[in-house]
């Protein structure tokens, strides 16, 4: 048996308590753990005693540092638990601390989830396939990642993958309709949709050109093919890579063969 002989107030941490036992130092603690076990100056305590009140103050300790960790931003379970496990907590006080942390409100990885959905697609306009991957790679259980993704509505995916189509169309405003078409399912692949999504975007864009148009799309990308193949190929077989490599690129075939010509007279004079 042991007596607690003296109870002092840290210096550089006044919320903790040294306990000292038969006037020798033996283990600090918090107020709270201090208040739970009824810590007095006479009090006896048994070696059990003291292994559950050390214990418990593993347990506030873990409870405190994972409190600091989420006052930055929201986390996940998965992040809360890798934090503590890094700073050599065990499994078991690490678990008792995640309880008291769920418990109190602090965390919860359906509110975590919920506002990582509003974050990805608001700033980078993210689909539910790429959504849900950042959800698994934040711990987030399968049956969260469910019922979190299915409030994002269909007219909602719709909508900010039209906004992102719309964002390219106009970063591509040189290339042919085929080859923003191909620009607009890219991006939305690599933004997680799905492909129903990417199709109706590709059938509600708009994207014809005027002769105009054409004749300016097909001087900017015909040059750089011209000069491609002259190194190479001569005569009908120079002609038929260059409207190979144009009608690959979506160029009508009445404005390749027009080009062509362009480029047969402009040799012969």
């Amino acid at each position: 048996m042991q007596v607690i002989s003296k109870i002092s107030r840290q210096k550089n941490n006044p919320e903790r308590y040294n306990i000292y036992l038969n006037e020798n130092f033996a283990f600090a603690v918090d107020e709270a753990t201090l208040i739970k076990f009824g810590l007095t100056k006479g009090k006896i305590l048994d070696q059990f005693e003291i292994d559950e009140i050390n214990y418990e103050d593993e347990i506030s300790k873990a409870f405190n540092r994972a409190l600091h960790y989420l006052s930055y931003q929201m986390r996940s379970e998965y992040e809360v638990k890798k934090k503590l496990l890094d700073a050599d907590f065990g499994e078991a006080v690490i678990l008792e601390a995640i309880r008291k942390l769920e418990k109190l409100g602090f965390l919860n990885d359906e509110t975590y989830s919920k506002a990582l959905l509003e974050t990805k697609k608001k700033t980078a306009k993210k689909g539910p396939r790429a959504i849900k991957q950042d959800l698994i790679k934040k711990g987030i259980d399968k049956d969260t990642q469910i019922k979190v993704l299915d409030t994002f509505t269909y007219e909602e995916q719709v909508k900010i993958a039209m906004e992102l189509a719309q964002k390219s169309i106009k970063a591509n405003s040189t290339k042919t309709p085929m080859q923003v078409k191909q620009k607009v399912q890219d991006i939305l692949m690599r933004k997680g949709y799905s492909f129903s999504i990417i199709n109706e975007i590709l059938d509600q864009i708009q994207l014809e050109r005027e002769d105009e148009e054409w004749q300016q799309l097909i001087d900017i990308q015909g040059e750089k093919i011209w000069k491609k193949y002259t190194s190479k190929y001569m005569g009908s077989e120079l002609h038929m890579k260059v409207k190979q490599a144009l009608y690959q690129k979506g160029f009508p075939l009445e404005v390749i063969e027009r080009f062509i010509d362009e480029k047969e007279t402009q040799e012969h004079e």
